[in-house]
């Protein structure tokens, strides 16, 4: 396993505001690509750190940036306080959430040890849907989204927009996000004509992936991390 470093930064996003990000890396300075790893509406938690980790374990250079900066600096919440995340998720809106996208993109390419052209995406609930976000607006490789609420209808437009192949995750038992919703991603990407692949695990819940919540699913957590590992091996080494 890759020896790590971690660190916390401060990115300049375009509107005028400072984005806090944290960071994990290899050790050494190799060039290695980079991965933006989005967080979920529960702030860039332990689990959201812990995740960044393991990436960078992997070889990435990883950044998950605190997308929350505008209203509440370091916001973290427990998974129980839905109502908290979801006031700060809503204060939100689509052009802060693409300039901090391109802030943290920013920021990965001009690094010494990332390969600016090697640049992905990865995100978990509200992330899953800005790593849609961020794969229309930005010159990603291909990038990952676990049940990325929102992304139908609100994306569907952006669909003829990605710039690298789209691997999205949803679960079957997830009462956020329907099947509806899964099919009418699906087919705005193939009716745009770009590279998807499209992963249903039936017996899993929204938010299955975090083995923080209760309705972590070990089975569909471990069989997409090996799905995801590939998927971006075979997009950015």
């Amino acid at each position: 396993m890759t020896d790590i470093v971690t660190e916390k930064v401060t990115l300049s996003v375009a509107d005028g505001t400072a984005m806090a990000a944290y960071v994990a890396r290899p050790r050494g300075g190799q060039k290695r690509p980079g991965l933006l790893v989005i967080q979920e509406a529960f702030g860039v938690n332990a689990h959201i750190r812990d995740v960044t980790e393991r990436f960078a374990r992997q070889g990435y250079v990883a950044i998950s940036p605190e997308m929350f900066h505008r209203t509440a600096p370091g916001f973290e919440c427990p998974y129980g306080a839905l109502d908290k995340a979801l006031a700060e998720m809503q204060a939100m809106t689509e052009t802060g959430m693409e300039q901090d996208l391109k802030a943290a993109h920013d920021w990965l390419k001009n690094q010494p040890d990332v390969q600016a052209g090697k640049i992905g995406g990865i995100g978990y609930c509200m992330g899953g849907r800005a790593a849609f976000l961020a794969n229309a607006t930005l010159p990603l490789q291909a990038a990952v989204s676990y049940y990325g609420g929102g992304i139908a209808p609100g994306l569907l437009g952006r669909a003829g927009a990605l710039h690298g192949p789209m691997l999205l995750y949803w679960g079957g038992l997830d009462k956020y996000i329907l099947p509806e919703h899964h099919r009418a991603v699906a087919d705005a990407l193939t009716q745009a004509g770009k590279p998807f692949v499209n992963v249903e695990f039936a017996h899993a819940d929204h938010g299955f992936f975090c083995d923080d919540r209760p309705v972590y699913h070990p089975d569909a957590a471990a069989q997409s991390w090996a799905l995801t590992l590939a998927f971006f091996r075979s997009t950015l080494g």
